[in-house]
């Protein structure tokens, strides 16, 4: 167990948060030194908020009803996160697009995780697209958050199968085991420094990172 200060977390939820809720159990388990001190929704409704309650996790919202508001839910977003200081900011289904200006403040200190093998399957509906283009083999990506949509460096993926008869939901679910996973261990990597971002750019074990990482599930087992 590491003895350095823990890596100190803010979410941002639009829906029920499993991502959120995978993060939550990895720190209280000590399974990655960090700590989430808020989660962060961007309406009231979103199931995750009770979730989070439930681990003891503080919760606000900030309510984004449009793009046309989106200055000023951005402002008080900031104040938020402000208030807090989280070393990094993790989007966990997190829904809204948040302008250039917003992404830059944060630079280097915000992840996303993407439901699909960037940089293919950029935005949504990602199952049913690669379904639709019948590809062998789908997955998620952990990423840096820049003004690129779905388009920040990539950190981490998993890769798991498609298999014929496949629905759109049981790719959906297979996809989601791993970013259980694969989410809790990139903001490991983090707590831990061996990832960091140092000019404009991800490096893991002290070289730049050129080349995702990855975790392939494709046993059809997993």
């Amino acid at each position: 167990m590491s003895t350095s200060e823990p890596l100190r977390l803010a979410i941002l939820i639009s829906g029920r948060g499993s991502n959120m809720a995978a993060i939550a159990r990895a720190c209280a388990a000590r399974d990655i030194n960090a700590v989430v001190d808020v989660v962060i929704a961007d309406r009231p409704g979103a199931g995750g908020l009770d979730i989070a309650r439930g681990f003891g996790i503080p919760t606000a919202v900030v309510r984004w009803q449009s793009l046309d508001d989106r200055d000023a839910a951005e402002r008080l977003l900031t104040q938020m996160l402000d208030a807090y200081r989280p070393d990094v900011i993790v989007l966990a289904g997190f829904m809204r697009i948040l302008s250039p200006q917003f992404v830059e403040r944060y630079a280097g200190h915000m992840l996303n995780i993407h439901p699909s093998l960037l940089p293919l399957y950029r935005g949504l509906r990602t199952h049913r697209r690669v379904l639709e283009a019948g590809d062998a083999h789908h997955g998620a990506t952990v990423h840096f958050v820049t003004a690129d949509l779905d388009g920040g460096p990539v950190v981490l993926q998993s890769r798991v199968p498609v298999i014929p008869g496949d629905t759109e939901a049981v790719v959906s679910d297979r996809v989601q085991k791993t970013e259980h996973m694969i989410y809790p261990r990139a903001i490991g990597w983090l707590a831990d420094k061996r990832l960091t971002w140092r000019a404009s750019q991800p490096w893991f074990d002290g070289k730049p990172l050129i080349t995702p990482l990855v975790e392939d599930f494709r046993d059809p087992q997993n």
